[in-house]
């Protein structure tokens, strides 16, 4: 330990060290507080584990949040009630959202040129960061796009980045209503010259990441990156829609996926990187093709639910019954872990909702708990998102009023749920009616408690706990905390109202 220690003093290897170190010298103290400060404890990140993410503890973690993607120059929130402030983080925090999915976007990481990152934005972006910290909300950091850029009806890339090509730049760009920009010819053909690199358009994705890593690598409460919100898959868009478009996985997907996750571990070995299928595979029932990658145990898979018969509802078309989302909900969750597996990945559902059907929120949140998936609801605010199919879509009436929240809505979401569970988590379900709820996981010896969540919203007169092979106690924020009797057994946790 001496030689390790005038090794580092000195600038000596240990070897060296050992060598030129006189005998007679005593030997050197250092203070415990010294140690302390040299060797900070490393933020609280979630890594992934088998098919779960798992905290600096070794917990699982299931995470319950939103999106927060504010679609405008200069795409951060503002210090704003319309924005986000201290209110906002302590309004998650409240209701149990432990997660949120931050818009983290190319056209804000480097607007101005290929891999310059642009200091204002991170400190907009830091600022938002800091307050759900304190809280302890988990975020995925999501290089968000919809139809590319403004020129197209979207927003996403820099306008550096915006290459219109030649014998369409003849004419004025077709900027229709999302989300049928995407299915103008341009569009496409501009996405299909991203995929194929022709202007160097994957390398300077990889290089603004490798900025964003760069800045965020060691950022408390990170769950890792996104790499990139319903890649369009450009001309080939039917294939994609009928048949799920493997070729397109094959050659474009995949090894731009694999280009910037290397770029990423050029500058963070640790963090865990999200890969998404091609965008239409929310709402359709088609396979997808992701594959491993060559020595990457850390990746996640970010995946999407958007059951067509409610988007049919919200445009007023005839077709739609809400309850075919059953179904579909459970098929793309089964797609979901299915791929996630084949990649070695940790899956989150981590787009869903945008609407205020009530039923369908009820089917996907009840969906989602059977399959024991975390999730972020689209989305916390309305924040003028000009790339959205209705005007329905946050939380609240008014973006800059906490009491207009969708209370129905409020409490479909707001649930009781495992946060952290110290072992393997086997079964849960949750009622939104009565809020009777029930958690099963197999119990390790880990010394930090199992977690759950208790919904603030369903239990007027209070509510009763039964652990089956464990204890529990109150804990802090809302929470529960169960310990098992003995590891390795199967703990039950159930919570009723009284």
């Amino acid at each position: 330990m001496v030689a390790l220690l005038v090794a580092a003093l000195s600038g000596l290897s240990p070897a060296r060290a050992q060598e030129s170190a006189p005998v007679a010298e005593p030997a050197v103290v250092v203070p415990a507080q010294a140690q302390a400060e040299a060797e900070p404890e490393p933020a609280p990140q979630l890594r992934r584990q088998g098919r779960w993410l798992v905290d600096e503890q070794g917990r699982v973690v299931i995470v319950h949040g939103f999106n927060l993607v504010w679609k405008l120059d200069p795409y951060v929130p503002p210090d704003s009630a319309e924005g986000f402030t201290e209110a906002d983080a302590a309004w998650l925090a409240q209701y149990g959202f432990n997660g949120v999915r931050l818009g983290t976007l190319w056209a804000g990481v480097t607007p101005d040129a290929p891999g310059v990152g642009d200091p204002a934005y991170r400190d907009g972006w830091q600022r938002v960061m800091d307050l759900l910290a304190d809280r302890g909300i988990w975020m995925q950091l999501d290089m968000h796009q919809d139809q590319w850029h403004e020129t197209y009806g979207g927003e996403g890339v820099p306008d550096w980045a915006v290459h219109r090509p030649k014998v369409l730049s003849l004419l004025p760009p077709i900027n229709l209503p999302f989300p049928m920009g995407y299915w103008t010819p341009e569009n496409s053909l501009v996405f299909d010259e991203f995929w194929a690199n022709k202007h160097q358009g994957v390398d300077d994705w990889a290089a603004a990441w490798q900025v964003a890593a760069g800045w965020w690598k060691d950022q408390s409460h990170l769950m890792g990156y996104d790499l990139m919100n319903e890649p369009w898959m450009g001309l080939e868009w039917l294939s994609c829609f009928t048949g799920g478009c493997q070729g397109a996985y094959t050659r474009e997907l995949q090894p731009a996926y694999e280009k910037v996750t290397r770029a990423i571990r050029q500058v963070d070995a640790k963090n865990v990187v999200w890969w998404e299928p091609q965008q239409l595979a929310a709402g359709r029932q088609v396979p997808t093709y992701l594959e491993p990658m060559a020595g990457e145990d850390q990746l996640g898979y970010s995946w999407h639910n958007y059951c067509q018969d409610v988007f049919l509802e919200s445009q007023g078309l005839p077709f739609g019954n809400v309850e075919n989302c059953w179904k579909f909900s459970q098929e793309r969750t089964t797609t979901a872990l299915a791929q996630a597996k084949r990649i070695n990945a940790a899956p989150m559902m981590s787009e869903w909702g945008a609407t205020d059907n009530l039923r369908a929120v009820e089917i996907d949140a009840a969906v989602a708990d059977r399959n024991l998936m975390g999730w972020s609801h689209w989305a916390y605010k309305q924040w003028q998102d000009p790339t959205t199919a209705d005007d329905a879509q946050g939380m609240f009436h008014d973006d800059t009023d906490f009491s207009s929240v969708k209370q129905d809505k409020l409490r479909l979401l707001v649930r009781t749920y495992a946060q952290a569970t110290a072992g393997e988590p086997l079964a849960m379900s949750f009622d939104a009616k009565t809020g009777a709820f029930s958690y099963r996981y197999r119990a390790n010896a880990i010394e930090a408690p199992t977690e759950i969540f208790v919904s603030p919203l369903h239990y007027p007169e209070g509510y009763r706990v039964e652990v089956t092979n464990g204890t529990w106690e109150t804990g802090q924020g809302g929470r529960i905390l169960v310990r098992p009797v003995v590891a390795g057994t199967d703990v039950v946790v159930q919570v009723t109202a009284r």
